[in-house]
């Protein structure tokens, strides 16, 4: 078990794998990039423990347990009999769903829902198929192009998507133009210090500060083939002007290319005004999907990366239940679909409320497909539009997740 103060996203990618059993930092946010990331590679962590994580002694035993958020650094016996037996059974059950995880994942009443994965490389992409993903959900550029002294070249670009395509047997997959800024930094951008990055130049908003770049992203994603399987997905899009001048700039990208077909464009809803206005961009995008950690840090005004506000950031907030409501009927006007591509998408107490508000898509960590689908076929799609309905006129996401407890007790 590693324990360190934080970690920053480069660092945990150079772990070595199959040594890392567990992570404990002092600082950084259930919603951070280090969290995200260890997630996506199957390694349980404990962040925003402060500075009491410190004084864990190298060689101490100690049980971590994730998923109930806590730590025992003096584990008795009977403790450590407890937790072994735990995980032991954990490790039965994700072989039993694994059994069934290449089956469609529908619920008791008939509707599908896709269930994707969130990757950041090929190999991810891999582990996503094996492990009985529909697609891929979430492609993280920004990863081609941190811990790197100089920008990817439009040719490394389009090999790793291409990669990430042809490592998929013919699923569709949906890359993220890049984003930087906030907890994620690129040296050689020389981006301008701000005093609050997180409501500085972010997404779209870097691309459009550096069109060259975004130009170079923007063709190395058009020279992928085929086309038909690609989506692409722009972050931190506020109104739809920007939608349409990205759209305007692809369809001169690929004028020049020569190109008979384009690719889809969907819109990443994490900002509250994207939300508010989903009618106005669901007519010009082909699909939105939801980036609920960023939603939920901006629409509760609380820094994901804060460790003193982790315990209180939480995506069941009714307030954002309320705006993922508004993203799904305004895209409904349009006859467009709504996923999730945040960590929320991974909570099995969020999946059913977010099923019941209309979402289409869950796109999470490879490892955890087997689970999301299990948990879909279990649910009926009536049952949790009726209870979702309900939960958004609570009070608080502590409210939400005591009838969601009481609802489904098996999640």
């Amino acid at each position: 078990i590693l324990v360190a103060e934080d970690l920053a996203p480069s660092e945990l990618t150079r772990l070595p794998p199959g040594k890392v059993a567990g992570i404990v930092t002092a600082a950084g946010g259930a919603s951070g990039h280090v969290a995200i990331l260890a997630r996506a590679l199957g390694i349980p962590a404990l962040v925003a423990c402060g500075p009491s994580a410190l004084a864990l002694q190298p060689g101490q035993t100690l049980v971590l347990d994730a998923r109930a958020g806590l730590a025992n650094p003096q584990p008795t016996p009977s403790d450590l009999a407890a937790a072994r037996a735990e995980i032991d059974k954990l490790a039965a059950r994700r072989r039993a769903m694994q059994a069934s995880a290449n089956a469609p994942a529908i619920t008791v009443d008939g509707v599908a829902i896709e269930v994707a994965v969130n990757i950041a490389n090929a190999d991810d992409a891999r582990e996503g198929v094996a492990h009985g993903a529909d697609a891929v959900g979430l492609l993280r550029t920004e990863f081609l192009f941190i811990d790197r002294r100089d920008a990817p070249t439009e040719a490394e670009q389009t090999a790793a998507y291409q990669a990430v395509l042809d490592a998929l047997d013919g699923r569709h997959a949906i890359i993220r133009t890049l984003d930087v800024g906030g907890d994620k930094e690129v040296p050689y951008l020389q981006l301008p210090p701000e005093p609050n990055p997180a409501l500085g130049l972010r997404g779209i908003r870097t691309g459009f500060a550096y069109p060259d770049m975004l130009d170079a992203q923007l063709r190395a994603l058009l020279a992928v083939k085929p086309l038909s399987r690609l989506r692409i997905l722009v972050p931190m899009i506020a109104d739809v002007g920007e939608l349409i001048r990205l759209r305007e700039r692809i369809e001169q990208l690929a004028g020049e290319m020569s190109l008979s077909e384009r690719p889809q464009l969907g819109v990443m809803v994490e900002v509250p005004s994207a939300a508010l206005l989903a009618d106005q961009l669901a007519k010009h995008a082909d699909f939105l999907s939801i980036g609920s950690n960023d939603l939920t840090q901006y629409t509760l005004a609380m820094d994901r990366c804060n460790a003193t506000l982790a315990a209180r950031i939480d995506s069941m907030h009714p307030g954002l239940l309320r705006l993922i409501a508004i993203t799904v009927e305004g895209a409904n006007q349009h006859g467009k679909w709504v996923g999730v591509c945040g960590a929320m998408a991974s909570d099995p107490q969020a999946v059913p409320v977010l099923i019941g508000l209309g979402v289409a898509e869950l796109s999470v960590s490879p490892r955890l497909v087997p689970e999301v689908k299990s948990l879909v076929r279990g649910l009926s799609r009536r049952h949790c539009e009726e209870e979702a309905l309900r939960l958004l006129a609570l009070g608080s996401p502590q409210a939400v997740r005591g009838r969601v407890t009481e609802l489904w007790p098996g999640v």
